[in-house]
């Protein structure tokens, strides 16, 4: 049984490499100064919360950006934390994706069953990897944990935890998602259950 009882995931910042409209998965690009920006922003919107644990992956786009919204506490890197491979995908934009790889693009977008990057990482290797990484997390007697990492991984961190799925453009560069563990031990989107899905982010 986890003693943890919140966490909150944010998505790094904006990158020299535009995060905003490429694939970087594996690739390791240095985050711009709208980045760290956006990571002020987050560190003001969490004022005043102190958090027992900050973890990041160790691509420098999102320890950079755990330094930022952290103020300066320290950062544990966790491996498994790193976004998905691409593979031939990586770096390059959804235009350039489509004119290059037009059906692989197409299944892509339906979020076609057994999509798979091509050279890329296999999606069930990805979310094992994340699986373990947040059970490292778990298993740590802290109560509280920021988690400064990538889309996909707080995408896949969130469905495990709550059941429940982000909407597909979710979570924008510097984005706040927080989770919550109850008295039964279930974990939910926001900091209180009893609000209804959309409340706790128009709030923020």
């Amino acid at each position: 049984e986890t003693e943890m009882r919140r966490i909150v995931l944010v998505r790094h910042g904006e990158t020299v490499g535009e995060s905003k409209i490429r694939f970087h998965g594996s690739m390791d690009v240095e985050l711009a100064d709208s980045g760290k920006a956006q990571m002020r922003a987050a560190r003001a919107r969490l004022d005043g919360e102190r958090f027992d644990l900050v973890v990041a992956s160790p691509l420098k786009r999102a320890w950079r950006s755990a330094w930022v919204v952290a103020g300066g506490a320290p950062v544990q890197l966790e491996t498994g934390f790193r976004e998905i491979h691409f593979g031939r995908w990586e770096g390059l934009t959804r235009e350039e994706i489509k004119a290059t790889d037009p059906i692989l693009f197409e299944d892509w977008e339906k979020r076609a069953a057994g999509f798979e990057y091509p050279n890329g990482e296999k999606r069930a290797a990805f979310e094992a990897r994340v699986h373990g990484a947040l059970q490292r997390v778990l298993a740590r007697s802290e109560n509280s944990a920021l988690l400064v990492v990538h889309k996909g991984v707080i995408r896949t961190i969130v469905e495990k935890l709550t059941g429940s799925k982000l909407d597909l453009d979710q979570p924008q560069l510097g984005g706040v998602v927080e989770i919550t563990r109850d008295a039964g031990g279930n974990w939910f989107l926001g900091k209180n259950s009893s609000n209804p899905k959309g409340l706790d982010e128009a709030a923020a």
